[in-house]
């Protein structure tokens, strides 16, 4: 069976049982995952160390595909190995770990639509989405956010603004250039009254 995405991993914890999440949460700290008390709520601190988990699943998945590994493994698999390996085991020492975040279509399609609205004037199509969704997660892929963090800090650096990107894409389009200059036209008539 195929491994969720990440939303979905999230999606199904939160209706999980409260042990079950507790649980988890235990795991997750043992595994020097979560910082502070655990708790079986889904709160800032949970979402946190499942990021990291995250992390470190789409690290080895991405192994996995470079050396041809034909066992899938999981996020709980994952978690697993931190805690038969003794955890991250970094002494509370700073700590640098580099996530890719990748969106997903449906994460990507309402702020696709906007961008697409302002710049065009339309909607984007169904293959347009997928071809700027593809761009987009292509750029995260090669622009991964560094945390480091240590006792008491924490700062992130690098990862992709995807408006920003998106911007730009649709903007350099040929069809964008078109209507900007359109736009600008029919301003340009209003503020001369129009032809007369």
């Amino acid at each position: 069976m195929a491994e969720p995405t990440f939303d979905v991993f999230v999606q199904n914890l939160y209706k999980s049982t409260p042990e079950a999440r507790l649980a988890l949460a235990q795991q997750l700290k043992t595994a020097g995952l979560y910082s502070g008390k655990v708790s079986a709520n889904l709160d800032t601190k949970f979402y946190t160390a499942l990021t990291k988990l995250e992390a470190a699943y789409q690290q080895q998945v991405s192994i996995n595909k470079i050396v041809g590994a034909a066992t899938p493994i999981g996020r709980y698999d994952i978690l697993t190995n931190l805690l038969a390996e003794g955890g991250t085991g970094d002494g509370g020492a700073p700590r640098t770990t580099t996530q890719t975040y990748i969106t997903s279509p449906t994460q990507t399609a309402k702020l696709l639509d906007t961008v697409a609205q302002d710049l065009l004037g339309r909607k984007l199509t169904k293959a347009e989405k997928s071809k700027y969704t593809q761009l987009i997660n292509k750029e995260q892929r090669k622009q991964p956010s560094r945390t480091t963090a240590g006792d008491g800090f924490s700062t992130t650096r690098g990862g992709v603004d995807e408006q920003q990107f998106i911007e730009e894409k649709i903007a350099g389009t040929a069809e964008a250039k078109t209507n900007r200059a359109t736009d600008a036209y029919a301003v340009m008539m209003q503020e001369l009254g129009g032809l007369q």
